[in-house]
């Protein structure tokens, strides 16, 4: 897999709470022109994106905000973690405690509860900015 891409209508602030996160800014783009109306389907593509790396290089984010044509879609922060489609992302963290605090300052809002599943994990998932859903992971012991 190359990466997962999100489309979000706030690019700096998705950039700032996926920093928080631990991943850099690898680059950023503006796409538009034939290729790209080709690639995904639509006319007159005009979008900017930023690539985002986890810290171990191997996963990479693409955060989309389309200037044309506009996102459409349901409200993703009134959309259930059963909704069908794309569900979330997880991340492993070292101290899932501080992650969590790190995030609410960009936002974010814990979906469930955190917990702990059996002796080797503790868990959950946030909601962050424009309802992206993340899930943390520290694996114990």
């Amino acid at each position: 897999m190359d990466n997962v891409a999100i489309v979000v209508e706030d690019l700096e602030a998705a950039i700032a709470f996926f920093v928080e996160l631990g991943m850099d800014v690898e680059g950023r783009a503006s796409i538009e022109g034939d290729f790209a109306d080709r690639t995904v389907g639509l006319h007159g593509v005009r979008s900017d994106i930023a690539m985002m790396r986890t810290p171990d290089g191997h996963g990479r984010l693409e955060l989309t905000k389309y200037h044309a044509p506009a996102a459409v879609g349901p409200d993703p922060g009134a959309v259930p973690p059963n909704t069908r489609g794309w569900h979330r992302v997880m991340f492993a963290v070292e101290d899932i405690d501080d992650v969590v605090a790190r995030l609410r300052g960009h936002g974010a809002e814990l979906v469930g509860d955190l917990v702990r599943y059996e002796d080797t994990y503790r868990l959950c998932y946030l909601r962050g900015p424009e309802g992206i859903v993340v899930a943390l992971a520290e694996q114990l012991g």
